[in-house]
């Protein structure tokens, strides 16, 4: 079953993104008024250069681990895992635990092709593409 889907074909296209230069109380503003669970940081060129979690951002917000003014760039996940819109699912759930850290998963992968984010897929896609 997995291996007959292909990512494009569960995957979300409107991914929502936020610059480098972003405050990281404003990008956990953006994750929670659009209930995402992370942000592809992209740079000028729409470049896919880092990520930020709604998880990593509220845990250090809510601890006050911050600086007032302290920007995404500073905080992000610069080696980003991601997926092709041709992977198949199975690839993909292999890599989202292969990944993560710790008897975790990556919750989320960017899809990239040609340098160019095309869509992000989430474990929520595969669960519904797999009860479909």
């Amino acid at each position: 079953m997995l291996e007959k889907l292909k990512v494009k074909d569960v995957m979300t296209r409107n991914v929502i993104t936020v610059p480098p230069s972003e405050d990281v109380v404003f990008a956990f503003e953006k994750l929670m008024k659009h209930r995402v669970s992370s942000l592809p940081v992209v740079d000028n060129n729409d470049i896919l250069v880092g990520i930020v979690t709604a998880t990593d951002l509220g845990h250090n917000l809510i601890l006050d681990n911050y600086e007032l003014g302290t920007i995404v760039e500073k905080v992000m996940v610069k080696d980003v895992v991601y997926v092709s819109p041709e992977d198949d699912l199975l690839t993909t759930v292999q890599k989202m635990n292969e990944f993560g850290s710790e008897n975790e998963i990556i919750n989320q992968l960017v899809v990239i092709e040609d340098h160019e984010i095309k869509g992000i897929i989430s474990d929520g896609d595969i669960i519904r593409a797999i009860k479909a």
